[in-house]
């Protein structure tokens, strides 16, 4: 009997065996990409009556006192002289990802820094690409850059202030009406578990959310990057089925947070998955920094439960 060894006759890869591990390595490896991808089809902001891949800038002289940024899935106004935002905005306009239920959604109504007495005169630099948004704007001893994407689903949003004394920069987010930050309970659920992410572990921590009564899909967070959040008195004991006692002290008010940047650092949103992802802090940086941190599909997503429940809401909506 002649034996006959498979190592002698050389493989052949037809294009069916190259599709299909095309399409294995899009799912292993890409799921996330192309995900964040789908989310952002189509999209891309008008500015200033700029539109379209470019870098350019608008003199002062020709600024109004705000202005919109109008994307297909996200958009909202800006200060002129501070870069402060006001109703950051999902269109809820159709995408397979969407996280409205095709509702008009204000997620924040108003994104505040306070430059104690410095404003912004300077030309505004724009920076269109694809579904990406560069603003920067300086004045005397200040500069602001705002970075956005326009997605249905895990967009960014950040805004990274830079002060010539070197001091940091108090910024106040206010949720859009029927929006509110909770305790999720899911992950005070899985409490001190360790979960895979990446190539190592991670373990589950406290997650403050933000959502809503009307979207299911809807949930995000805020997304400091060395930038500590400042107590505001709003103490609330909430669910916590693995500490002793079964609860859990949260200082942190239902409507508002307060962060104090600090020099190079930057302050945003993330939303979707990302915001219940289990995933370290972003990497701190102070300079030329990217809104692109995301994990892209290598996390364990907890999710959260809609509606949230009462007990899991942070209150009094304001402090005092």
């Amino acid at each position: 009997m002649t034996l006959r060894y498979a190592a002698r006759a050389p493989w052949r890869i037809t294009a069916g065996m190259l599709l299909l591990l095309t399409a294995v390595v899009a799912i292993t490896a890409g799921g996330g990409r192309a995900a964040t991808a789908a989310g952002c089809e189509g999209g891309g902001f008008t500015v200033l009556g700029l539109s379209g891949d470019q870098t350019t800038s608008v003199p002062a002289a020709g600024l109004p006192a705000t202005f919109l940024v109008k994307g297909r899935y996200v958009e909202f106004t800006v200060v002129s002289n501070s870069f402060g935002i006001l109703d950051y905005t999902f269109t809820g306009a159709p995408n397979a990802l969407d996280m409205t239920g095709g509702k008009r959604t204000v997620a924040f109504a108003s994104k505040t820094p306070d430059h104690r007495g410095l404003v912004l005169t300077g030309a505004v630099s724009v920076e269109l690409a694809g579904e990406s948004l560069v603003l920067s704007r300086t004045g005397p001893g200040l500069s602001m850059k705002l970075q956005a994407n326009d997605c249905a689903k895990g967009g960014l949003f950040q805004m990274e202030p830079s002060r010539a004394d070197g001091t940091a920069t108090q910024v106040t987010h206010i949720l859009g009406d029927g929006v509110f930050f909770f305790d999720n309970p899911n992950f005070r659920a899985r409490e001190g578990d360790v979960v895979a992410f990446k190539d190592t572990t991670i373990t589950v921590t406290p997650r403050i959310n933000f959502a809503n009564d009307i979207s299911s899909k809807f949930v995000g967070r805020d997304s400091p990057q060395v930038a500590t959040r400042v107590l505001q008195g709003c103490v609330n004991t909430v669910p916590a089925p693995r500490h002793p006692g079964g609860t859990a002290t949260v200082d942190h008010c239902g409507g508002v947070s307060v962060w104090n940047i600090a020099p190079g650092g930057r302050l945003g949103a993330v939303f979707g998955d990302d915001a219940t992802e289990v995933a370290p802090p972003s990497k701190p940086c102070t300079h030329q920094c990217q809104a692109q941190d995301q994990v892209r599909g290598q996390a364990v997503v907890l999710g959260f439960p809609f509606p949230v429940p009462d007990a899991s809401r942070l209150k009094p909506r304001f402090p005092g």
